[in-house]
């Protein structure tokens, strides 16, 4: 990889940027479709996010240092406010070691875009809902009063997953009706009752795992995205594994990169043309790598 001079990035938009990032400046990182994006991350515009970080800290002038964390499905500039700002990147695998790192730097914590894993991280660690806020980008002042920011020691932004957010616990219900040995597995995506509800809650990481190593002839409902349940079921055969929303409710903007989108770029490449490169600008660019640097050093 490090010999490679274009990057053809075969995911998301904020993936790409991260590629960018990460990668030397003798790289080029080229998405073969500008379409294939993240609701979530577009959820939380850096001008929003910006004045939400000035307006706290108006309000707190000092009184209690806030740490920003950001989870990965967020856009290279919300990563740079956090870099330049001592805060830090995480993924749904290490937020509970994002939020340890966080309180032992500062008293708050502010968590963009993501309100469901931020809530759930922090009910996890032991932090009472009544100690969290939710912060509202199209009112002033995020919907709150200074004195609830004051108060509180989680600031949740109010971005969600449009397919972690379908699931209900009236489908657990459901499957437990159907299947009383079933094993419900949840991503901290989904909401809190859900994930309360659920048997085993973890990363896209941890639900392969859980799965991959469970016994043969377990029954497993999976409430996360259906084309990943779906190649689990066929890479496990000897157990029952099937999505909790029966309706099914892929990413719409996850699997934008087809085939011949990738074709077009690597023809491009060859008649020496770098279509659809993606280039975060290089301040954001370094401020951005702050943060991820310390996402990496605190591992998990």
């Amino acid at each position: 990889m490090k010999d490679a001079r274009a990057i053809v990035f075969c995911g998301v938009h904020f993936m790409a940027e991260t590629a960018d990032i990460l990668s030397s400046d003798a790289q080029s990182v080229i998405l073969p479709n500008m379409a294939a994006g993240c609701s979530m991350a577009d959820m939380a515009s850096i001008d929003e996010a910006q004045d939400c970080w000035d307006d706290i800290q108006s309000v707190l002038e000092g009184e209690g240092k806030v740490i920003p964390i950001t989870y990965m499905n967020s856009t290279a500039a919300i990563k740079a406010l956090c870099g330049r700002n001592g805060g830090l990147v995480c993924t749904s695998s290490n937020a509970d070691s994002a939020f340890k790192w966080a309180y032992e730097r500062g008293e708050k914590v502010l968590f963009l875009p993501d309100q469901h894993l931020g809530r759930n991280t922090a009910l996890k660690m032991g932090i009472p809902e009544a100690d969290m806020a939710l912060w509202n980008p199209f009112k002033p002042m995020g919907g709150l009063t200074p004195e609830q920011i004051r108060r509180a020691r989680v600031i949740l932004w109010q971005g969600h997953c449009s397919v972690h957010t379908r699931f209900t616990t009236k489908q657990i219900d459901a499957a437990r009706k159907d299947n009383a040995d079933v094993n419900i597995i949840v991503h901290p995506e989904c909401t809190r009752d859900v994930v309360q509800a659920a048997d085993y809650v973890g990363s896209t990481e941890y639900i392969q795992n859980m799965i991959r190593k469970a016994p043969a002839g377990t029954v497993w409902g999976v409430g996360t995205e259906v084309n990943m349940v779906s190649r689990m079921a066929k890479e496990n055969p000897d157990k029952t594994i099937f999505c909790l929303d029966p309706v099914v409710c892929p990413c719409a903007t996850m699997y934008r990169i087809h085939p011949a989108y990738v074709l077009w770029v690597l023809e491009g490449l060859v008649a020496g043309l770098m279509i659809n490169r993606i280039e975060v600008p290089a301040e954001t660019k370094a401020q951005a790598k702050v943060a991820l640097d310390r996402m990496l050093e605190i591992g998990g």
